[in-house]
């Protein structure tokens, strides 16, 4: 009993964390809306695959967009629903994506629950990389699966797909047959080869222009470049990179 104690001290910690963070720090959330804005529409629909604490759900929502809010982690998705669960342009679902409907299990990071993964090659590439020294995936966790076609059969179809799922990108990517307009996907140094494959999904689905924005700048690396020089941007991304996101367009 003792030990579930403190594991669940350790994973409410954990989310904790995560919101002071991505919450509480007002200068974040200011430039992610200032970095959106050109992107979002009021009255799109956006889709925020691995919401987290809902830092990309409140900037959408302040530009007007309605979101569906994914989150596969119970206790993250108890948060999203104390912090937006009355709003009537938020829809949130508890479940991991992937190439179809089932049953997925999470490593669950509890102190630092960000970087829970469906992807065991992202916890192999991630033990003793630079920057995930003291990184623990210490818990697992069971939650339903969909798709991105399920979503969009239920929702509608998305102006805005964000997918931040920890090396589980094109996995996810696999389960979308229909690609909106603006699509992100993760990329982390710790697992180049996923960013890859995240790459590959998106430019095989006709996407054909890319740009990148490093960790959590809320600011352009590149200016739009074609596939190949997207991959060899991805596949050579520096350790102190550690993580960014792809933005594709058609």
């Amino acid at each position: 009993m003792s030990r579930d104690l403190s594991g669940e001290f350790r994973a409410w910690a954990g989310v904790a964390r995560s919101l002071r963070i991505y919450r509480l720090d007002r200068a974040h959330a200011a430039s992610l809306r200032r970095f959106l804005s050109p992107m979002v529409r009021p009255g799109d629909l956006a889709f925020d695959v691995g919401a987290h604490v809902g830092d990309r759900v409140a900037a959408l929502r302040a530009l007007g967009a309605r979101v569906v809010a994914v989150e596969p982690q119970a206790r993250l998705a108890r948060v999203l629903r104390l912090l937006h669960g009355r709003d009537a342009g938020v829809e949130i679902v508890r479940a991991a994506l992937g190439a179809a409907e089932g049953a997925a299990v999470l490593r669950v990071n509890r102190a630092n629950p960000t970087v829970s993964t469906l992807s065991e090659g992202f916890v192999a590439g991630a033990a003793g990389a630079p920057g995930w020294e003291g990184q623990s995936w210490d818990a697992e966790e069971t939650a339903p699966m969909t798709t991105l076609d399920a979503l969009a059969a239920r929702f509608g179809p998305p102006a805005f797909v964000k997918i931040d799922v920890e090396g589980h990108e094109a996995e996810v990517l696999a389960g979308l047959s229909a690609p909106p307009p603006l699509l992100s996907f993760e990329v982390v140094a710790a697992a180049r080869a996923a960013g890859v494959a995240a790459l590959e999904r998106a430019q095989a689905l006709g996407y054909g222009g890319f740009r990148l924005s490093l960790g959590e700048s809320h600011a352009w690396e590149t200016d739009w470049l074609d596939a190949a020089a997207m991959r060899d941007l991805v596949a050579g991304l520096p350790d102190a990179a550690n993580s960014g996101d792809v933005y594709c367009r058609p």
